[in-house]
């Protein structure tokens, strides 16, 4: 049976937070992406709450956590920061993460920072910062692909997505990337319901408006960032990357050059699934973190 808990953090923030699985299991934090809550594990805790503490917060900025309004509260750092803010209240001695989306993104940034907590991570189609950024200077096909960032980015980008409804939204983002996953009408209700709480369409497109990423226009040549010519940590614990190759966003080249920046890397590759593969192949994704996380 799943629990929930209002977590209030060292961050500043208080997290909605949905607990499964036996208090005294491996602890496991799940992050979920965007414009999702906890809900993006709906399929995979129940294949996992026999074995396995699942910690699973609505992330800052969504669904019924706190939404601060500025961008700069949505940095990567602070973000990461909150990951480890969370296990600090919960008391875990260690733990492993699961991302999904930029779930996953703020999954590799903690796997850099050295924690002796954080024993391992599995990342659910969210793309390595380094290899991300280069694929969008180098691959006209990824850079085309995502130039949804930049038009999320527009300020006052949410007024747009009120007037078109938040109905467009759910179709746009989530129902046509979802492959052939059934949605039920319940599960889009409550999504819809989340996003339409006050500040809460800014709080989620913060998280892209305060990401250093460079999404460059198609057709331009433009140099490597600063930030991308630094050294950049390796990550040296145990990594799974679970991928669903039919992701129209987030392109299968993201998982070329994985192996120069992890030392102890293992793929998955979901042929028939696409980028919210924890909906669509909740099976196999589950039997990935199993037997991973075990």
């Amino acid at each position: 049976m799943t629990e929930f808990r209002r977590v209030a953090l060292r961050t500043g923030i208080t997290l909605n937070v949905a607990l499964a699985g036996p208090a005294d299991g491996p602890p496991v934090i799940l992050l979920h992406g965007f414009p999702e809550s906890h809900r993006t594990w709906r399929e995979i805790a129940p294949r996992l709450d026999q074995r396995f503490r699942l910690i699973m917060p609505d992330q800052r900025g969504f669904a019924g956590s706190d939404r601060p309004q500025e961008v700069e509260a949505y940095g990567t750092d602070t973000l990461t920061d909150d990951v480890f803010a969370l296990a600090d209240k919960l008391a875990l001695e260690s733990f492993a993460l699961v991302g999904h989306d930029l779930g996953g993104v703020i999954a590799w940034s903690a796997a850099t920072r050295g924690d002796p907590r954080l024993t391992r991570i599995a990342i659910i189609n969210a793309p390595h910062p380094v290899i991300f950024q280069k694929r969008l200077i180098e691959n006209a096909e990824q850079r085309s692909a995502s130039q949804y960032i930049t038009m999320l980015r527009t300020p006052g980008f949410e007024q747009a997505l009120k007037a078109t409804g938040l109905e467009a939204l759910f179709e746009k983002a989530i129902a046509a990337n979802a492959g052939e996953a059934k949605i039920l009408e319940a599960e889009k209700q409550q999504y819809l319901a989340e996003w339409a709480q006050p500040g809460a369409l800014t709080a989620m497109l913060n998280w892209y408006r305060a990401a250093r990423v460079m999404v460059p226009p198609p057709g331009i040549t433009v140099p490597l960032p600063d930030w991308l010519l630094k050294a950049f940590p390796k990550v040296r614990i145990p990594t799974l990357v679970i991928w669903g190759m039919r992701d129209s966003a987030l392109l299968p080249v993201q998982l070329d050059g994985l192996d120069q920046l992890v030392e102890d890397l293992r793929i998955t590759r979901l042929a028939d699934a696409g980028h919210f593969a924890p909906w669509e192949a909740p099976d196999e994704v589950a039997q990935a973190l199993e037997a991973f996380l075990a």
